[in-house]
């Protein structure tokens, strides 16, 4: 077919003005590849994926960040993802992990970024704490009821956090407010607690570089355990049950190190926390008295979808942990020293290594610095809540990982440290500690105020 000398001019301007627009849209494009990284907000720091995403990881990486604010609703409400309750605690992973940071205790308010665990005396499945048999193994505050233009209703029960306080006065005469949790539990939906139930506080725990815990052969925490047996220590790995490989494995995550990996971890939490099935916990959380539980119609089944759990798990594994701050500050440096010296590095160490990490190769065999050993240690009876969970006895805590803390303020508002949140500040957190830490402790208690600001500024920096 031949074409009119007007028609080929026309379609020569045409296919110009398409090559200018498709390289004008490569420059912008080029430009934009150039242009520096916008800078990040001082709530933001802990949600920032490590380097050396590939492109396909940082769009998986940004669905996560997605899951994790998305707010679960009841079917068949509009607003979020179907399927939440019949019971929980919160709807969405960002209401307690606030800029996946700590949980913030309030005063006078039922909580809803701490939970209450219990358990009766007894051993559950694999070695597992063993659940109450009309309250489960937490406290879930709130509850649903479809129909109503609100669709929220009382839970179990109302859960306050109460302080008592006390001081103590350290070696130079400073005097400090310490204070600790009375918990005040009403409104009992399916009857009384007996007098034997055990009850243990949780703060939500900040969630950033989860991934390079996990990578930590557990070899490498065999031997750490094995040296520290050499210093007087008896940190311990807690052997916990793997629902996903239906075996036993190394527990990692939690304040007693009870969950073996973050893809367990976050489903656990989806149950417990915001009442979620997923394709591991397919069954609702009701137990058998709760019948008005049990009749609510599931969002779906599972009402976790496996790929937006695959993108929730990927976002923890590849969330970066902030770099250290005012290394090279004196002040700073003089704490680390006096930490060396107080022994508190024997169990925060300095430095773990990862090994292979299939899910996430970019951090495989990097060493980093969390200042954690990943073990179970005795803390004393002042910080015991007197529950088991697997191989962790009563006075046992996982130790906490110290990177990023001093940034908590910034992040969320919350200087909330200790598995609950008695500790208001990095000074009373170090003061709580006994047990096997206790000679730490009265080894900072008898620094002077100098001294002790040195420290506690190192800790702040990391």
């Amino acid at each position: 077919m031949w074409f009119s000398r007007a028609t080929f001019y026309r379609q020569l301007n045409l296919g110009v003005l398409v090559l200018v627009l498709v390289l004008l849209s490569w420059q912008a494009f080029a430009q934009i590849l150039r242009s520096e990284p916008k800078p990040i907000s001082p709530q933001q720091v802990y949600m920032q994926p490590v380097a050396g995403l590939s492109f396909k990881q940082i769009g998986v990486f940004r669905e996560g960040e997605k899951e994790f604010t998305v707010p679960w609703v009841v079917f068949p409400l509009l607003g979020g993802h179907w399927g939440l309750g019949p019971t929980f605690i919160a709807d969405a992973c960002s209401v307690c992990h606030v800029q996946a940071g700590r949980g913030r205790t309030l005063d006078n308010a039922v909580i809803t970024q701490q939970l209450l665990r219990l358990s009766v005396p007894g051993e559950g499945a694999h070695g597992s704490p063993k659940p109450h048999p009309h309250y489960g193994d937490q406290i879930q505050v709130t509850g649903v009821s479809v129909g109503l233009k609100e669709n929220r209703k009382p839970g179990e029960a109302d859960v306050f956090i109460d302080w008592l306080y006390h001081q103590v006065i350290l070696a130079d005469g400073t005097k400090v407010e310490l204070r600790k949790p009375k918990l005040r539990i009403e409104n009992l939906a399916f009857g009384p607690l007996e007098p034997d139930v055990m009850f243990s506080l949780r703060n939500t725990q900040a969630i950033f570089g989860l991934g390079f815990l996990e990578a930590v052969p557990q070899a490498s925490l065999q031997a750490i355990a094995q040296h520290q047996k050499t210093q007087g220590l008896n940190g311990r790995i807690n052997y916990v049950r793997d629902d996903i490989q239906r075996s036993q494995a190394v527990g990692r995550f939690g304040w007693k190190a009870a969950q073996p990996s973050i893809r367990q971890q976050t489903a656990t939490a989806f149950l417990g926390d915001m009442g979620v099935t997923s394709s591991l916990y397919i069954e609702e959380n009701c137990p058998p008295v709760q019948t008005l539980c049990l009749a609510m119609p599931p969002g779906n089944r599972p009402e976790l979808l496996d790929y937006n759990w695959d993108q929730l798990e990927f976002w923890q594994a590849a969330l970066a942990p902030p770099p250290p701050r005012n290394q090279k500050s004196p002040q700073v440096q003089h704490g680390q020293l006096l930490f060396e010296q107080a022994g508190c590095a024997q169990c925060h160490l300095p430095a773990l290594k990862t090994g292979d990490y299939p899910l996430l190769p970019a951090i495989a065999h990097t060493t980093f610095h969390a200042y954690t050993d990943l073990l179970l240690h005795d803390m004393g009876e002042e910080l015991a809540d007197g529950r088991p969970e697997f191989m962790a006895g009563p006075r046992d805590w996982r130790t906490a990982p110290l990177w990023g803390v001093g940034l908590s303020q910034q992040v969320n508002g919350s200087t909330n440290f200790l598995h609950d949140g008695r500790a208001r500040n990095v000074l009373e957190a170090i003061l709580w500690h006994g047990g096997e830490a206790k000679k730490s402790r009265d080894a900072f208690a008898a620094m002077s105020k100098d001294e002790r600001e040195a420290m506690i500024h190192f800790v702040n920096s990391l």
